[in-house]
């Protein structure tokens, strides 16, 4: 069977890549030319072998295979080719067999891409492989996605998960794994520096494309996985706070203070410490990740899996990874350490804060997904962390770096400066920004302190960032694409969750057939309702005219949806999008006088939020690309 072919081809790359950690591990001589070589072409052939292993497997998808347990549970012959192929990263065994894929291909990539010459090279092969084992080994052993039905396959599958049969998903859970196994490689090399100790090998410029590149695809992923949220699960918000949506923070946060502390650490070889600090513990954060989705130990809507033998695995797996990590940390922290000392109001020392406030982050949203789990492990009873603990933390800590932000603009590398705020760029923004922030007061009538500050904190920073724009046009004073865009997108999207939280409504209305309701600027009339048969869901597609204050009128269309393989039933939404708001409508259960509850919410500047985070993506574009041209 084809099957057993992809199964065999899996089993053979575990030991091609276990060859290459033994090879570059434990071979006394794995820097020299012949042992390097061994170790590029062992490695280029596992990865092959992995890649044809995974190719069959989509095949066999595409094929309608039942034979295939896995296939069988998660797909069907009605579903498009599109979602037959995503139906594999649909689940536990799929997706974490796409996981390991990805993690060999920035493997490969890297192999590729440097030259045999580079010394870190061979160790840093070496640590990415010995994690493909023990990956490897936890799909092969626990999660194995190659059994079969035998003898006699089902003629059908049971189908993939209804709300997962949508394009932002399909392609949100790739995007999202890119960005958390592409840390492997400045993990990688910073534990083949400590290895080799050798404090004068510059290990965070061999790493500064992979990791800005790794971090784009972070922040796009996350990006989707909100955008999908919104419009798919029809509670019409943006952010949960749910634990697995914050273990894929806690990474992004990880990241960019540490890509702001790489920048330092190539510029002047200071904060090394926080540099490789910061990159064990992104990639420790996309283990615990996988670990928290995988192991069962939460009840999420984007969770996979319940086994406690997968979740053991993984738990002692990470745990060792972290733990070898940390002493060679330890054992080599001496001889990093960087001897000079960082002046006040350098650069270096705004990144130092930066650093600080982003591991207050990082360590909020760790305690939040945690404590209610040892919780409940101690006192068997279940608690609740929510959004108004995050805000409370998140809203004071982000405002305060914006500002920090905002001051660091006239920072020098490795120079202190006297601020004068009474300097034009400072003053200028900072009038600009109180008078926008006292208008938005008086018009909105808004009393809530954390709008107004993170409305002024915004202000500040894009401000400031346009007279840099405007100085630079006529002084012809060189600017750094990357920090402009990136940093203006922090502005936009603290304005934007502003505006949002400060003027968005929702209202549940009873609406009856050919009747009208008032809500807000709106009418809302109930035109029609009927029943609708598509090929694997039957729906029921109502028609509502809304009319708003301008005389505009548009049509929205809200349906429920029942599933015929799972019998399953989805709430899908309508939303008419403008430039500044959307207008969202969902439809629940008919009441017995005949009308409807319909669920109607505004949502201002909504599509800004997500426009901002991906400016932040385009930001790390822009490096990636200026990097690649200046090599």
């Amino acid at each position: 069977m084809i099957i057993e072919i992809s199964h065999f081809l899996s089993i053979l790359a575990t030991g091609l890549f276990l060859l290459v950690g033994y090879f570059s591990m434990l071979t006394p001589s794995s820097n020299s030319r012949y042992i390097s070589n061994l170790i590029v072409r062992t490695y280029s052939h596992g990865f092959f072998f992995l890649l044809s292993s995974f190719l069959i497997y989509v095949w066999l998808a595409i094929t309608d295979n039942f034979s295939v347990q896995y296939i069988a549970n998660h797909s069907n012959t009605a579903l498009p080719i599109f979602y037959k192929i995503s139906s594999i990263w649909s689940a536990h065994e799929g997706s974490m067999f796409l996981w390991i894929v990805f993690l060999s291909l920035w493997g490969f990539l890297f192999n590729i891409r440097v030259k045999n010459s580079e010394v870190l090279k061979p160790k840093t092969m070496g640590v990415i492989s010995l994690i493909l084992v023990g990956f490897l080994i936890f799909l092969l052993a626990t999660s194995n996605p190659f059994e079969t039905i035998l003898p006699i396959p089902p003629l059908n599958g049971a189908d993939i998960n209804p709300v997962l049969q949508d394009p932002a998903l399909a392609i949100h859970p790739p995007t999202l794994y890119l960005g958390y196994v592409g840390f492997v490689i400045p993990f990688a090399c910073s534990i083949a520096f400590l290895l080799y100790g050798d404090s004068k090998i510059n290990w965070e410029a061999l790493v500064k494309t992979w990791s800005v590149s790794a971090w784009v695809f972070l922040t796009v992923g996350i990006t989707l996985g909100s955008w999908w949220a919104y419009y798919e699960l029809g509670w019409g918000g943006y952010w949960f706070w749910d634990p697995v949506e914050n273990v894929a923070l806690m990474p992004w946060l990880a990241a960019t203070a540490f890509i702001h502390s790489l920048g330092v650490s190539i510029k002047s070889s200071q904060l090394r410490i926080w540099t490789i600090l910061l990159s064990i513990l992104v990639f420790s954060l996309s283990l615990f990740g996988a670990f928290i989705v995988r192991s069962g130990i939460i009840d999420s809507v984007h969770a996979f899996a319940n086994d406690p033998d997968r979740g053991l695995y993984l738990l002692g797996f990470i745990g060792i990874i972290v733990f070898i990590s940390v002493f060679l940390f330890i054992l080599r922290l001496s001889s990093i350490q960087s001897l000079s000392r960082i002046k006040k109001f350098s650069k270096q020392s705004f990144i130092s804060i930066n650093n600080i406030l982003f591991g207050a982050l990082i360590f909020s949203v760790m305690l939040g997904v945690t404590y209610p789990l040892i919780y409940e492990f101690l006192f068997d009873q279940k608690i609740s962390v929510g959004a108004p603990f995050y805000n409370a933390i998140f809203i004071p800590i982000v405002v305060l770096a914006a500002i920090f932000l905002f001051f660091s603009v006239d920072s020098k590398w490795s120079r202190s400066i006297n601020f004068k705020f009474i300097s034009a760029p400072i003053s200028f923004s900072i009038l600009l920004s109180l008078a926008f922030t006292l208008f938005i007061m008086q018009y909105f009538e808004s009393q809530s302190i954390s709008v107004l500050a993170s409305i002024f904190a915004g202000s500040l920073i894009i401000f400031r960032y346009i007279y840099e724009i405007i100085n630079s046009i006529f002084s012809k004073k060189f600017i750094n694409p990357f920090s402009v865009i990136a940093h203006i997108s922090l502005g936009l999207l603290l304005i934007s969750i502003s505006f949002n939280s400060l003027l968005s409504t929702e209202r549940a209305l009873s609406i009856g057939l050919n009747s009208t309701e008032a809500y807000k600027d709106l009418k809302i009339s109930f035109k029609d309702i009927g029943v609708e048969n598509n090929t694997n869901y039957d729906s029921i597609k109502a028609t509502f005219l809304v009319e708003d204050q301008t005389g505009r009128t548009f049509n929205l269309k809200p349906e429920k949806r029942r599933y015929f393989t799972r019998g399953q039933i989805t709430t899908e939404t309508a939303i008419h999008v403008t430039l500044l708001r959307d207008i969202y409508i969902t439809i629940g259960d008919q009441l017995d006088d005949g009308s409807w509850i319909v669920n109607i919410q505004i949502n201002y500047l909504i599509r800004w939020i997500w426009l901002s985070a991906l400016l932040m993506g385009l930001a790390g574009v822009v490096l990636v690309f200026s990097n690649r041209v200046k090599t």
